[in-house]
């Protein structure tokens, strides 16, 4: 095999790089997102959360601890990203907040509500 001059050899490392990077990648898979609730249900989460939740949670604020409000960065902070996490709460209140029982707020109607804050105050 020939000797490769210094010039030919830059040209061949240059070539090489260039195809390496036109090599075809997989296609990224899509992340999947939660599907949000129907506008019916939304209706319904925003009606119910008016009647039980906002005197204390105006806007998504927080009257009573305002280190804990429904917006979505507050809410990750405290790891509750999904509707089963608000209800377990409801359930099972971690702050100065009033307990929501299955005889006051049924399981269906507090993920109904769940759903809603996780839509709205993102």
């Amino acid at each position: 095999m020939g000797k490769i001059t210094s010039g030919a050899g830059v040209a061949l490392a240059v070539a090489m790089a260039v195809l390496a990077g036109c090599r075809q990648e997989e296609p990224r898979k899509a992340e999947s997102l939660p599907a949000l609730p129907a506008p019916q249900s939304l209706e319904r989460g925003e009606a119910l959360f008016r009647q039980n939740c906002s005197p204390c949670h105006p806007d998504g604020g927080n009257v009573s601890d305002p280190e804990r409000t429904l917006h979505g960065s507050d809410l990750r902070s405290h790891h509750i990203a999904r509707p089963e996490d608000i209800v377990r709460i409801m359930r099972n209140p971690v702050s100065r907040m009033i307990r929501f029982d299955t005889t006051t707020i049924s399981d269906q109607d507090a993920m109904t509500i769940a759903e809603y804050v996780l839509t709205t105050f993102r």
